[in-house]
């Protein structure tokens, strides 16, 4: 049994745990290919047996790590909007903090899950992330008064969908953020926002 170095077990298991999904999420940034257990292992500083008491097969890991990343994601955006007090504000934020969640590689993370653990459960799990972060964005439109916050809320969705595709073809973040507060600033400041901006 592998040394306790937590004040509990279940406390140690965590930290493990933890280990492992973090190692198993930077491997999988780095080359977009689902990493072995052994590689996982040895990057959290475990033995690969031990790696198999906290996941039973590297499917099980990486559905762990769906489940660890896309709801950190939708709690990123969530709180940048909640900081924001005018509804306005709160959906510059949700551009935003997208936008600066793409540039920090969690994007890349996502993307690559999709395509090298393909399964019901992931695209399930998908669904539900991106219905989690576009209800407060609708929720907000709904507050300014937006005739159709639905539509609306998809069309700002494009604005975040072009962001992506300039950071990843190179532009830097500040330079994207800069061209979106150009392009929903006026928005933002008639319906009562400072266009101030968060998420950066």
């Amino acid at each position: 049994m592998p040394r306790i170095t937590a004040p509990t077990v279940a406390e140690h298991r965590a930290a493990q745990q933890r280990a492992l999904l973090d190692a198993a999420r930077t491997l999988l940034a780095r080359t977009g290919e689902a990493p072995s257990m052994a590689e996982v292992a040895a990057l959290a500083g475990l033995a690969r047996p031990s790696a198999y008491q906290y996941y039973k097969s590297r499917t099980d890991l990486l559905n762990a790590l769906v489940m660890d990343v896309f709801p950190r994601w939708a709690r990123r955006v969530e709180d940048a909007m909640s900081a924001e007090k005018e509804p306005a504000d709160r959906i510059l934020a949700y551009v935003l903090t997208n936008i600066a969640l793409v540039a920090e590689g969690e994007h890349a993370v996502g993307s690559a899950l999709a395509s090298v653990a393909p399964s019901e459960e992931l695209d399930a799990q998908s669904a539900r992330m991106h219905q989690a972060i576009l209800d407060p964005l609708v929720g907000a439109l709904r507050d300014l008064g937006a005739e159709d916050p639905i539509s609306t809320a998809e069309l700002i969705n494009a604005i975040v969908h072009t962001g992506t595709r300039l950071l990843e073809s190179g532009k830097d973040l500040q330079e994207v953020g800069r061209l979106v507060r150009d392009l929903i600033g006026p928005y933002i400041r008639e319906h009562g926002g400072a266009a101030a901006g968060a998420g950066q």
